[in-house]
């Protein structure tokens, strides 16, 4: 289960294509029970007032919109495996690191949030700006990003191992 971001390809273990896609294809399955529950909402007569009807379009747009989502993300997919277990901060390890001036160490796992733990761990997207700080840091080396209050944040790479999930 992990996630690689490289600009618009996504790499995926051959377990986490097969999660994404059977939760696509039950997605798809479902679409019917969704029509009839609209259907059967809107039979029950003023759509204004009718609270069933408004949360089963919702539901129906959610659904949706994930269905799109999933079939994007997996289009777009490479199989593969994870990557080396080479003390380099990349997409698909789990991090270990320490902020400037904190003295206790922060893990998470850099990754899309498709491909989060499911878990106590956090996820932190490479593309996020402490992602991109520490984007090929090897354990040691300190990095610097910007916070969204505009000062800046030093943080010190521990350890990156790859994610096993």
């Amino acid at each position: 289960m992990v996630t690689v971001s490289d600009t618009q390809v996504t790499w995926l273990t051959q377990d986490a294509y097969d999660r994404l896609k059977n939760e696509l294809d039950e997605l798809i399955e479902n679409r019917p029970v969704i029509a009839a529950k609209i259907n059967d909402s809107r039979e029950e007569g003023d759509l204004k007032e009718n609270g069933g009807y408004h949360a089963a379009r919702e539901e129906q747009a959610h659904q949706e919109s994930r269905i799109r989502h999933l079939q994007e993300l997996l289009r777009a997919a490479k199989v593969g495996e994870a990557p080396a277990n080479d003390g380099l901060a990349e997409p698909g390890k789990i991090l270990t690191v320490r902020y400037e001036g904190d003295d206790e160490d922060e893990k998470f796992l850099l990754a899309t949030r498709e491909e989060g733990a499911e878990g106590d761990l956090d996820v932190y997207s490479p593309e996020s700006p402490l992602g991109r700080a520490l984007l090929g840091a090897k354990e040691g080396e300190a990095r610097e990003y910007e916070l969204p209050n505009g000062n800046t944040q030093k943080v010190t790479l521990i350890k990156a191992v790859p994610y096993t999930g």
